[in-house]
């Protein structure tokens, strides 16, 4: 049976942010493939995180920079290891190859960070995002941590294009893998019942605070002008006194924390609002209104590598003013509603079906089983990178590890 080891830095929390639920569809799809799966974290137990005893999945916490996790390797010696983003690859890789050269190493990069802090930057200095700075730190861990890596699953087709053209790696270390929806059934919803508009989001993650703000400060109070019985609906995960103070019944801006269901909270609404300014990877609030029957206006930023030339599920729109006015036009018109929403249904059939991608990324694992050292020498520059890693990166390691004891 082949085994596989998930190490992250966090435990896996599906009502909490996408990549949560991205984490928990690459389990199942590795348990319908027959794995044995472990689970090893550096974090602490969450109340919210999901049970995986209940998948007959082992975890076990572990810790940076100490030889135990070197004997938790050899103990139960998978020969296919996923590191949860590069953080993780940079802290574990090195004792991956050192202990179990042999073992197939993933990254799952989630979203490429260096493309989101780029962004953030542009935002904050009042540039363009066509001149995005990749000459930062971020990006060089990042792209050291895919080269070092057998394969990287990349969430959005407009990165797989980026890390190609830009940062010049090979395709043949990089695999597409979207978000995707396992069952889907198209059901028209009731323009009628379905009230107010709504935004959903994890705190922790910067582009989300940020849409909040704008949403109070440029988006909301104009747009309750136009719309003065409409409520808006805040919710989202690990929200900080800051987020809680915007807070204000009567103007309808309702922070209402974490949900308790994101479908329950998606489906319910009319419409709803993404003011994404900066951010990377595919958004799960949005592949979420999708599948739920609930259109939605956002940036481009937003719907980047979501709908390749299919019309959105709403609208797609960059200025606050026009964002307002595309906003009252899906709130009001039910024949542009409805037309959404089949846009949104259209867009999953065709771009993130479970079924599109789960025999290529099998027949993917199953050539590099096969042709492992074949794959890596053809990789130099992955190769370098390693032989510098399984030095100076261990060295430091062992370092902090004889410091803290």
């Amino acid at each position: 049976m082949n085994k596989l080891l998930i190490i992250s830095s966090v435990w896996v929390e599906p009502n909490s942010s996408a990549a949560g639920s991205r984490m928990l569809q690459l389990i199942r799809y590795f348990l319908s493939q027959n794995y044995s799966i472990e689970y090893a974290s550096t974090a602490t137990d969450s109340e919210f995180c999901f049970d995986l005893a209940e998948l007959d999945i082992t975890t076990q916490f572990i810790q940076l920079n100490d030889s135990s996790f070197d004997d938790y390797l050899r103990r139960i010696n998978p020969n296919l290891v996923l590191f949860d983003r590069f953080m993780v690859e940079e802290q574990f890789g090195w004792r991956v190859s050192y202990v179990l050269p042999n073992a197939i190493k993933i990254l799952d990069t989630e979203d490429l960070h260096c493309l989101r802090k780029a962004r953030q930057e542009a935002i904050k200095n009042n540039t363009s995002f066509d001149t995005l700075d990749f000459n930062s730190d971020i990006a060089k861990r990042e792209i050291a941590s895919i080269f070092r890596s057998d394969l990287s699953l990349i969430v959005s087709d407009y990165e797989m294009h980026l890390l190609q053209t830009v940062f010049q790696v090979p395709k043949a270390i990089l695999f597409y893998l979207p978000i995707c929806i396992e069952k889907f059934n198209a059901v028209q919803p009731d323009f009628q019942t379905k009230i107010d508009f709504v935004f959903i989001g994890n705190f922790y993650h910067e582009p989300n605070w940020d849409s909040v703000l704008v949403l109070k400060n440029e988006i909301w109070p104009k747009l309750k002008e136009l719309l003065p019985n409409a409520k808006l609906n805040i919710y989202g995960a690990y929200p900080s006194q800051k987020v809680l103070q915007l807070h204000n019944p009567k103007e309808g801006f309702l922070i209402h924390g974490r949900a308790e269901s994101a479908e329950e909270v998606i489906r319910s609404a009319k419409v709803l609002l993404a003011p994404i300014r900066f951010g990377a990877g595919i958004k799960g609030k949005l592949l979420e209104c999708m599948e739920y029957g609930t259109p939605s206006v956002t940036t481009s930023i937003g719907a980047e590598a979501m709908c390749d030339n299919l019309p959105w599920n709403g609208f797609v729109v960059n200025e606050h003013s026009e964002f307002i006015s595309k906003a009252v036009l899906l709130y009001s018109n039910q024949e542009i509603w409805k037309q959404a929403v089949q846009n949104g249904y259209e867009i999953i059939q065709q771009k993130f079906l479970f079924s599109i991608y789960m025999s290529k990324f099998l027949n993917t694992l199953n050539e590099l089983q096969s042709n492992l050292e074949s794959h890596r020498n053809a990789n130099f520059i992955g190769q370098m990178l390693q032989f510098h890693t399984l030095r100076s990166t261990e060295f430091m390691s062992r370092w902090i590890e004889e410091k803290n004891k």
